[in-house]
């Protein structure tokens, strides 16, 4: 398992598209992820689950991964918040 923090950067956080940018990076690994913001914890693959948490621009979230490619999923998509989707 393999867990990292991250602030949203974009000023309208995961709405749809961000959003779809994520979980396409996310599908490009094998490892479980998962993202969670406060108490609740989505599938990070799962488009209605990423929009579910409601995420806004400046919140915090947690990318978790368990798998091979557990360290590198995370990596990847905390590097992916962190630019703010290129918006």
């Amino acid at each position: 398992m393999y867990v990292k923090d991250v602030v949203v950067q974009n000023q309208v956080g995961l709405h749809a598209r961000p959003a779809t940018f994520f979980i396409q990076k996310a599908n490009e690994f094998k490892s479980a992820i998962w993202v969670e913001k406060e108490e609740r914890r989505v599938n990070a693959k799962s488009l209605l689950g990423v929009l579910s948490l409601g995420i806004v621009g400046g919140a915090q979230i947690r990318i978790i991964a368990g798998g091979a490619d557990e360290k590198q999923a995370v990596d990847e998509l905390v590097a992916l918040v962190e630019s703010g989707f290129s918006e």
